[in-house]
């Protein structure tokens, strides 16, 4: 499948801007209405969510053993049409139980189609490539949130909420189902061929961790990765009511705008300058670039030349972290059981991270936005310094031993 490596990318890349948009960037923007009409608060509201992502990061790991075991094409497949279910639900519950058991099948859903799959589609079909194939997948999935933002809140001028999520699951049907089918069978029409399973028809990428040091590296970076999750989860759900709340206004819509284009902006540049940048540098640049941009905003908020560098910094911190989360792990411990891996790794920062949007409203209602940004950049600071932990080599212990 080589020869159609382009197309799948440029077909993942679409559905990942379909994915993300409708079932996570868009939440926030319909979160006040949804609060409205179930008689709920927001905090309720936002609370649902993080429940709901919670029971997500607790499958990703049966997920991605299926993904390992079946091929990620025939589950992203599976993934389209549960998410088209699940919005359908949502828009359609006419009491809070059943809008709270759609939220928590599009969290499923979520790991059926979004990155962590995607990702695992790629270095099934061609592991030697995997790691350049991620960086131009996120490239192109960057515009996610630079689309959907705006396109939630002008349907949301003429429609409902409910009417919403039903124009979104027809995206799903229309656009991200009929590409995860083709993708099914030409995965498995390249099984048949090969007369093996899709994971091994190429040589398999061998980590650069030793066997012994695995555990540690894996510790470190689950933890790097849920300390930047738990930051990236509280201020992309909240993004523009963060910028509201801090005084930018009407302007607030159109300052976030400015993060999907920094986050395909750095993995641009990566792209073309970072083929040489070790994962680990990559990793810690990432957490630093998140701290340094909620820095920012604490300090010259409202100023809205501060806060369009917050959206710019965080979006470039946002934009390399989608990328280590499917490179570093390839590169630490190889492409073997890549499904299964990645769904651990979200299992850990979903858990943590599901808590997020939550707490971040609590935080921000009863201690105060810069009370709730000064924790965020703490744990940003906690995820880089785990990120440069795994770089600090212990000796082996036959070494240890002779010494």
């Amino acid at each position: 499948m080589e020869h159609r490596r382009g197309a799948i990318i440029w077909g993942l890349g679409l559905t990942q801007i379909v994915g993300y948009g409708t079932l996570y960037y868009s939440f926030s923007i319909l979160a006040p209405e949804m609060a409205r009409d179930l008689g709920w608060t927001q905090e309720w509201v936002f609370g649902v969510f993080s429940a709901a992502l919670l029971i997500g990061g607790f499958a990703a790991p049966s997920i991605g053993r299926r993904i390992d075991r079946h091929g990620a094409g025939p589950m992203m497949a599976l993934g389209s049409l549960v998410a088209a279910f699940s919005l359908v639900v949502c828009a359609l519950a006419p009491d809070r139980l059943t809008f709270v058991a759609g939220m928590i099948a599009m969290e499923i859903a979520s790991a059926f189609v979004l990155y962590n799959a995607a990702f695992a589609a790629l270095v099934q079909i061609t592991p030697q490539t995997g790691q350049k194939s991620i960086t131009h997948l996120t490239l192109i999935a960057g515009f996610a949130s630079t689309l959907f933002w705006p396109i939630t809140t002008q349907l949301h001028e003429h429609l409902t909420w409910r009417e919403v999520y039903l124009a979104f699951a027809v995206l799903h049907l229309v656009v991200c189902l009929p590409f995860h089918f083709w993708l099914a069978r030409a995965m498995h029409a390249d099984r048949r061929s090969n007369g093996k399973d899709t994971a091994k028809t190429a040589a398999v990428i061998e980590g650069s961790i030793a066997d012994w040091d695995r555990r540690r590296a894996f510790t470190l970076m689950g933890l790097g990765f849920a300390l930047e999750g738990f930051v990236l989860s509280a201020l992309l759900v909240h993004m523009v009511p963060l910028l509201t709340a801090v005084g930018l206004g009407a302007s607030a819509v159109l300052v976030g705008t400015l993060f999907g284009p920094s986050q395909v902006f750095s993995r641009f540049i990566n792209m073309l300058a970072g083929r040489g940048l070790s994962q680990l540098v990559l990793a810690v640049i990432s957490a630093a670039l998140l701290v340094a941009g909620l820095s920012t905003l604490l300090v010259s908020a409202p100023w809205i030349y501060g806060a369009a560098a917050f959206a710019i910094l965080f979006g470039l911190g946002s934009g390399l972290t989608s990328i280590v989360q499917g490179s570093l792990p390839l590169v630490l411990f190889g492409s073997e059981g890549y499904g299964a891996l990645l769904g651990r790794i979200s299992a850990i920062r979903l858990i943590v991270s599901a808590l997020a949007p939550f707490l971040f409203s609590v935080l921000m209602a009863h201690v105060g936005i810069w009370s709730a940004l000064s924790v965020s950049i703490v744990l940003g600071i906690g995820a880089a310094a785990a990120f440069a932990s795994i770089g600090w080599k212990r000796p082996s212990p036959e070494l240890a031993t002779e010494a």
